[in-house]
């Protein structure tokens, strides 16, 4: 069976060609329902920041102003 290949390499390469077209065939054919939907990944972050107070952020102020 091999030697009727290596003998007419031509066959050959038309049976890969059309193996390969078939299995594309195949492919774009199958049904997708089958499939399940996958979400993608997700992540959820949540950061609590104290609210500063009047006197905190003054005195930062003032701290800045006096560093000048």
């Amino acid at each position: 069976m091999a030697s009727f290949f290596i003998r007419r390499p031509i066959v050959a390469i038309v049976i890969a060609i059309l193996t390969v077209i078939v299995g594309a065939i195949a492919i774009a054919l199958l049904p997708i329902a089958q499939f399940p939907n996958i979400a993608p990944p997700e992540i959820w972050l949540q950061a609590n920041y104290p609210v500063p107070t009047q006197r905190l952020l003054s005195s930062l102020s003032l701290r800045r102003s006096n560093s000048k």
